[in-house]
This record gives C-alpha cells, structure tokens and sequence, in this order.
C-alpha cells in the first residue's frame, strides 16, 4: 500500500515537470479572457451634498443609475463631489475632461463658470449642466433646466387646501434667483386658493452651504411653525432634512423638494411629509446619456416643466390619504398651466407686479 502512494506522488511530480518543460518549449498558456471595453465613459460632479443628500444630488445620482443598469459594461461611469467649499469644481470638471470621459455633468447652477471655462478648454468633449447656462451659446453643453415655479405652484396650492391656520411657510437654501422661482411659484399657489393667506418667507444663508445645514433648516423651520405656520416648504437641499424634523417635532407638515422624499424621510418623519414637488433631474440626466449614445446630444438650453414631464407633486403609499380629497383640485390646475390659462410667476418681483393683478382681473 505504502508503494502505491509513493508511485502515485512520484506520477504527479512527473506531471508538473512535463508540464513546466512545455510551456518553457514555447508552448504559451491560455490568454486571460477579455473583459468588454466601454463605448461611452460618462462622469458627473455633484454639488456639495453629494450622492446621498436625499434631494437634488440624488435624483441625478438616479438617472446615471438608470443609464448604468440600461447600458452595463458598454457605459463607463465616475462620480465626483467637491470638498465643503466647492472651490474645486472646475478641478473635478477638468480631471474628468483629462481622463478622457465623453459626456460630463456639473449638477447645479454654481458650475456655471466652471464648465464654461473647461468646455472651451475641450471642445471635443460634451457637457451638461443642471440648473443653468453659460453665456456664449457653448456648441458642447446642454443646459437642463427646470419649470420650478410650475411645480411650487402646486404644492403651493396643496397647502393652502391644506392649511387650517390660514398661515404656511417657505424655506429656502441659498438667496439666489433661482430658489426664488420656487418660492415665487409656492406664493403665487396659495394666493391662487386664498390670497388671505400668509406666506412666511427665511433662507439658510446666501453661500453654497445654505444648501448643506440641517440645523438652520431646523431652525427656521421651527421658528415659522411658532409664528403660526402650520404647513412649510422648503427648497433647501439637505437643509431640508432639519425642516422635516421640526415638522415631526411640532406635529405639523411639511412639502419635501426635487425627490419624492417620503420615501426616503425618516420613517418616523413620513406622517409629516404632505407631499413633495418632484423636479426629475434624474430623468434630464438619463435622457441627455440616451441622446449622447444614440449620438444626438443637443446642445443649448432645454427646458422641463409640467406639460415636459419635467416637474410635479407627488402621491404615494404613505401621504395618499392626507391628498386624496384635493389631487382632483390640483390636477385641474395641473392643465391650466399646462394649457397656458395659469402663467405661474418666475420671481416675486413678478408676482407682486403681474400675477396678483391677472388673478384679480380674472375673478378668480
């Protein structure tokens, strides 16, 4: 017995040997198998939050998702974010124009300048931003920009269906233009419904960060419910995320901003959340890396309201009973702004001087 394992052991040893003596002969191994290269290398640069903010960040980390599900191995993807500051955002836009991406996106109207100055540095590169455009008419950037107002409007409107103390309130991230169009479209939906009711206006703060600190959101949030709000809007970015529990904390509601964020919120703060105005970036994104593969990227603006599909209210399994006796109400507004019988007002500049007076003259 003890033999045959020796003459067994001896047999593999004999094996290993012709085997090395083989390859040494010229005889080559097997190649590695190859892996499929990517057709398209796609990159984006969040805005200070990041992927994870539960808002704007995070409808676009969504539409890339779709893309990368829908394309696999044949999409190669990078996903940067800029330090506290985002001082860095053309040095992230830059580096992934280096590295050879084809299709790059800076998520937010703070990368203005930023993909402005790279994009003439790569012309042969694409570009996409979310929120803006840079001036010039840049033949390699397509600006995706959004109908907020249209959107506020409605919810806007949910609140003063809503409210019962006749007073609701706004929170906004940074004070610019742009989240200005949120607040002039929430206003000018109240008034619709019932211009006797008070609208309660703060901001976070007028730097990029307004739209990276809960606790401020926390704090004016809290400091309008006590001034007899009893509904609050924000469009704040992660700020958001402190109004939602204020709302919890003083047993009130709040409207959640760009994702439907009941869904995500908390679920001890789900109750709170009246419903959300959903601003489908993650659908601009995914349809600009559709467009870019089937070669038919468009460059210039674009525009996503409510007849695009590009904005809307949301209902879902945690806040359709609290809506179910007004959805009628705002779907009927839904398609008169649609139609063009409601023009909702882009700043509040333009509410107080054109919207009170067309809804005052019309009877409404």
């Amino acid at each position: 017995m003890k033999g045959l394992r020796k003459g067994y052991a001896w047999a593999i040893v004999l094996m290993l040997i012709v085997s090395l003596l083989a390859t040494a002969c010229g005889q080559k191994p097997a190649p590695p198998q190859q892996t499929e290269q990517p057709q398209w290398k796609v990159g984006i640069v969040y805005d200070v939050g990041g992927r994870g903010d539960l808002s704007f960040n995070d409808m676009a980390a969504a539409g890339l998702d779709q893309a990368r599900q829908e394309f696999g191995t044949k999409l190669q993807t990078s996903e940067l974010e800029p330090t506290g500051t985002g001082e860095d955002r053309e040095a992230l836009l830059r580096t992934l124009a280096e590295q050879g991406y084809q299709l790059i996106f800076g998520v937010g109207f703070l990368f203005t300048d930023a993909i402005a100055n790279v994009a003439k540095d790569f012309p042969n590169t694409k570009f996409a931003i979310i929120d803006s455009c840079p001036e010039g008419n840049l033949p390699n950037v397509a600006c995706l920009q959004f109908k907020e107002n249209e959107g506020s409007f409605l919810v806007g409107a949910a609140a003063a269906l809503k409210t019962k103390t006749n007073t609701v309130g706004f929170v906004g991230g940074m004070q610019i233009p742009l989240i200005e169009k949120f607040e002039a479209g929430y206003t000018a939906g109240v008034y619709y419904i019932n211009p006797k009711i008070k609208v309660i206006s703060k901001y976070a703060g007028t730097t990029s960060d307004a739209f990276a600190n809960p606790t401020k959101g926390y704090e004016l949030a809290t400091a309008e419910y006590q001034a007899g709000a009893d509904i609050v809007y924000h469009a704040s970015g992660k700020t958001g995320e402190g109004v939602f529990k204020a709302a919890a904390e003083q047993k009130k509601l709040a409207i959640g901003v760009d994702a439907d964020q009941s869904l995500t919120a908390p679920e001890d703060e789900r109750p709170y959340i009246l419903t959300s105005m959903r601003k489908k970036v993650d659908v601009a994104v995914y349809d600009t890396i559709k467009a870019f593969t089937q070669g038919q990227f468009t460059a210039g603006p674009q525009y996503f309201g409510l007849k695009e599909g590009g904005v809307d209210y949301s209902i879902n399994q945690y806040n359709k009973d609290m809506m179910s006796d007004i959805q009628p109400k705002l779907d009927e507004l839904k398609q008169k702004i649609i139609s063009g019988e409601i023009v909702v007002p882009t700043s509040m500049k333009e509410f107080n001087d054109t919207f009170k007076k067309a809804v005052g003259s019309s009877g409404h």
